[in-house]
């Protein structure tokens, strides 16, 4: 496989191309501006050159399969022929398409729409999947085409290579099914189609199968760590070598049962892991590969290699050749280079470490182990520890402020009963009170006025005036439909992170590290470099003038602490519950800015809450002690007079609804229109207290709802929420929808709000 002692290998590597190229070709195929053939060729050419970047950065084995058009579940359940009902005109008419009529709801030529399939978190994560739909009697077929043609491709330029799978509990796992209970159920068939394609492989004479199953990192039930034991036991791998492969968490718990699985190795989260290193390889059987999962996967700061050579040291002495060195995840996650950030100061951009400085990470640390000699890491970690002491971090008034909150309460002094009775006699809202989460289309125009402005061809005077028009047409379009609480649109903002994180102290910005989160949705997190300071107001001019053009309430709208805090690069040095409550007091500052500037509603979206939970039970209940502590220093001054609002996406929330709870927000919006408002059975099992806005609009899908399915998604959250608690708004925010698409769905929103109250009343 290779001349060295060592392998390294990676286990899947990021979609989009350094300028979003995939991106952009996905919208362009949409747009119907160019062609499948078009998009495929883009496709491929991504892979061959992100296959040659790994290579010639010191990666060994590559990873093939790992490349998805929209998201690869999705392609999984396209492996296994998992289409819903709904979804199979697509298939037979639209081959293609079908992941796409799955995953937005509409073919690229409109002539196939049904309704997308419900999307969440990959685990605790920013990237968002497609969460398969299984049916009781589920039946499954292999259509291994594409992932064949991925291997030709890869054979063809003469790579050394890996296939890689989502294994068969993770994806039950993630499925949802007619019956939760019985997923296990439809394991053996499953399975089945499995062997099939292990046949398929041996066949191509593929040497490793990488599977990937960060299920394992989870709490699992004794009957999912059964069927665990159960399928690998009744594979039959053949002549293939399996790569057992975890990632996102501590699997310590389970080594007693998965060292006796017939897999060729395991790949480990090194530093997920509770035991050391060399105690973990003792456990393991004296054949298998032990996959160092060593190089931080998720985060961006160059890694203080000397420490990690330290660490690996004498797991090299046991293991030699049967050392493997890894990413400690897929590389996904992160941005792929780092040396177009030009505009970044020099000791600051020789503290990041990309996709392929990652590669070349791995490499190094590789060679220091096989030669013994450490000058080169030695060298490389130098910045690491210059960074430890950089002046930038630390501000004394920063630190005395957020111990000093650390003694006072964050709890809103007057209880939410209360609260809701003198908030309904300053807003006098009807029944079914109709908003919006906060943006809206962010047009070519709007783009192009912040490109002319950071140009410096544009006057920042002549850009708040232009800014100012797109705010009135918002307020106006707004009242011409009806809508009763009232939003300022969010023209001004290119990001609901980066651009507070602007008019903060203590954050970096890139240029290019853009990040895969759905489909062509790309983001681009800020950098937390050190403590954080406000330094002026942010959002007040803008919703004081949008306040001023209506007599209805417009909110206020921020982005809250902990969705600050989870999607941004935090420095791997800072402790995260510091980091929160320091984002939260600076945020705090901006909420009383608008409560004096007579902003009555003030949202603080939450995006991102559960996406920082711990995958462990054990480790939950702290994250969430100080993520809701964090959101809650944010409104607990504000007057019993001023509602609070927040937003949260698409998640699983049985596990956390005391959480929620205790945010106290007045208000919260989610998304469920997706789940058919199956995710609200968890606000109506837990009995919550506050009002709700459940989605009845699915802002990711450009398909427009009628009055009809917009009336029945709130018939069904009415049989789970009060009727005087229960709010109507989209999914989410509007931003990457077009004017046309958002005055018809929003206005048939209205129109179905209007017949309800009258039947509802």
């Amino acid at each position: 496989m290779s001349s060295n002692i060592i392998t390294t290998h990676s286990l899947g590597f990021a979609r989009i191309g350094v300028k979003r190229e995939l991106k952009k070709a996905l919208e362009a195929y949409w747009n119907g501006h160019s062609n499948a053939e078009t998009l495929q060729q883009t496709a491929e050419q991504l892979r061959a050159r992100h296959w040659q970047l790994q290579q010639q950065n010191g990666i060994d084995l590559l990873p093939v399969g790992d490349f998805a058009l929209y998201d690869h579940v999705l392609n999984t359940s396209l492996l296994f022929g998992v289409v819903a009902k709904r979804h199979g005109g697509a298939a037979a008419a639209h081959a293609f398409d079908t992941q796409f009529v799955i995953g937005r709801g509409r073919s690229a030529d409109k002539c196939c729409t049904a309704a997308a399939s419900d999307m969440t978190k990959w685990f605790n994560t920013n990237y968002h999947y497609i969460v398969p739909e299984l049916t009781e009697h589920q039946s499954f077929e292999l259509n291994a085409g594409p992932l064949l043609a991925q291997i030709a491709e890869a054979g063809a330029q003469g790579l050394k290579f890996k296939p890689v799978l989502i294994g068969p509990i993770t994806y039950l796992h993630l499925a949802k099914a007619t019956k939760e209970s019985d997923k296990l159920d439809l394991l053996p068939a499953l399975l089945a189609r499995y062997q099939q394609l292990l046949q398929l492989l041996a066949a191509q004479q593929i040497e490793w199968l990488q599977l990937d199953e960060p299920v394992l990192a989870m709490d699992l039930p004794p009957e999912w760590q059964q069927a665990f034991v159960d399928a690998y036991q009744q594979l039959n791998f053949g002549t293939l070598k399996v790569l057992l492969t975890t990632y996102f968490g501590d699997v310590s718990d389970k080594l007693a049962w998965l060292r006796d699985l017939p897999v060729a190795g395991i790949h480990l989260d090194v530093a997920a892991q509770t035991q050391s290193l060399p105690a973990i390889v003792r456990q393991l059987p004296p054949h298998w590969v032990f996959s160092a999962g060593i190089i931080d996967g998720r985060n961006i700061w160059r890694a203080d290699l000397s420490k990690l050579h330290a660490q690996l040291a004498p797991v090299y002495e046991l293991l030699q050749q049967r050392l493997w060195l890894a990413p400690s995840c897929s590389l996904l996650h992160c941005p792929i280079d780092v040396e177009p950030e030009k505009k970044l100061p020099a000791t600051q951009r020789q503290s990041l470490a990309f996709a392929k400085q990652k590669c070349q990470e791995l490499d190094l640390l590789r060679h220091a182990l096989q030669t013994g000699c450490t000058s080169a890491i030695d060298l490389y970690s130098e910045p690491v520890l210059a960074r430890q002491h950089d002046p930038l971090v630390f501000q004394s008034a920063v630190r005395q402020r957020t111990e000093q909150a650390k003694t006072q309460s964050s709890l809103r002094p007057v209880p939410f009963a209360r609260r809701q009775i003198l908030q309904q006699q300053r807003f006098e809202l009807p029944l079914l009170p109709t908003t919006t989460i906060g943006s809206f289309p962010q047009t070519q125009e709007i783009r192009q006025l912040r490109v002319e402005l950071k140009a410096g061809r544009l006057h920042p005077a002549k850009y708040q005036q232009a800014i100012r028009s797109h705010i009135a047409h918002a307020i106006a379009f707004q009242h011409r439909i009806g809508l009763d609480v009232l939003v300022h649109g969010e023209a001004e903002r290119n990001d609901m992170v980066e651009y507070f994180a602007e008019y903060l102290q203590g954050y970096l910005f890139t240029q290019q590290g853009w990040v895969q989160s759905y489909g062509s949705r790309c983001v681009k997190p800020p950098v937390i470099y050190g403590d954080i300071v406000r330094t002026s107001d942010i959002t007040v001019a803008w919703s004081q003038y949008a306040q001023s053009l209506s007599d209805k309430p417009v909110k206020g709208m921020l982005t809250g602490p902990v969705t600050m805090l989870n999607w941004s690069f935090v420095r791997d040095d800072l402790a995260r519950s510091e980091v929160a409550l320091q984002l939260s007091l600076a945020l705090a500052d901006e909420v009383a800015a608008l409560e004096q500037a007579g902003i009555a509603m003030i949202q603080i979206d939450e995006p991102a809450l559960r996406e920082g939970l711990p995958l462990k039970q054990s480790a939950q209940a702290a994250y969430l002690d100080w993520a809701v502590d964090a959101f809650r220093r944010c409104s607990t001054a504000v007057a019993p007079t001023t509602q609070i609002h927040t937003h949260m996406c698409y998640a699983e929330f049985n596990d956390i609804m005391p959480a929620i709870a205790a945010l106290d927000a007045d208000v919260i919006s989610i998304e469920t229109s997706r789940s058919d408002m199956a995710l609200l059975k968890a606000f109506e099992d837990f009995s919550y207290p506050a009002e709700i806005g459940p989605g009845v609009y699915d802002i990711h899908s450009p398909n427009i709802p009628d009055v009809s399915w917009m009336k029945s998604l709130i018939r069904k959250a009415n049989a789970a929420i009060p009727l005087k608690n229960l709010w109507v708004n989209p999914d989410c925010g509007l931003k990457t929808r077009d004017w046309p698409e958002t005055e018809a769905a929003l206005s048939q929103m209205v129109q179905a709000c209007r017949e309800l109250r009258t039947e509802l009343a």
